[in-house]
């Protein structure tokens, strides 16, 4: 169910697309004829809303942190920006650049290729809970739903938090849901 609820907030968030004309006014003052332009940018879903103001959203999070880079470079490329930066609320497992180049060489470029872009969102859905989960709730063993539709584990053992055996390195709450910054990129279970 918790699939489906993901599926139809991104399937709602790409439904959202604005588009603003544009508007073209000519003037003439004397002999001289001026055209004036004015061009807005396209917003684009949930992501083109500006709020300086207001917490950070999950997506809002990975953008302003240094050691995520990898990941907005990946949830841009997956086209999930939308559908993160909806209410939610959700609980992301971030893995930190360092945590991507762990994998082989050649993995993170081979699936930012368009070609490759639903094995990406699959990946990055699998980070990705409805719902949140805040630390001191979580126990040892317990099992939480993902997005893409598999299971993690939680473990927790003299006071450190793991999932799937990624560490728990910190916690960012975020306007719809929290952001645990892990240090391993985790994967679904082959079925």
């Amino acid at each position: 169910m918790k699939k489906n609820v993901f599926r139809l907030l991104l399937t709602g968030a790409f439904s959202t697309i604005i588009f603003v004309a544009c508007n073209s006014e000519g003037t003439k003052e004397g002999d001289q004829t001026a055209t004036e332009s004015t061009t807005a940018p396209a917003v684009v879903g949930q992501s083109g809303v500006v709020d300086d103001v207001s917490q950070k959203n999950v997506v809002g999070v990975a953008v302003g942190s240094p050691d995520h880079t990898t990941l907005v470079t990946a949830v841009t490329a997956a086209e999930l920006v939308d559908a993160l930066s909806n209410a939610g609320p959700f609980t992301v497992f971030a893995p930190t650049n360092a945590a991507f180049e762990k994998l082989p060489a050649g993995t993170v470029e081979g699936l930012l290729v368009p070609e490759k872009k639903e094995s990406l969102q699959e990946i990055l859905q699998y980070h990705v809970s409805v719902g949140v989960y805040k630390l001191e709730n979580l126990k040892d063993g317990q099992q939480i739903d993902e997005v893409f539709g598999g299971k993690v584990t939680i473990g927790v053992k003299d006071g450190k938090y793991t999932v799937n055996g990624a560490n728990i390195l910190a916690t960012v709450p975020a306007s719809n849901g929290i952001v645990y910054v892990i240090d391993q990129v985790i994967f679904a279970p082959k079925k």
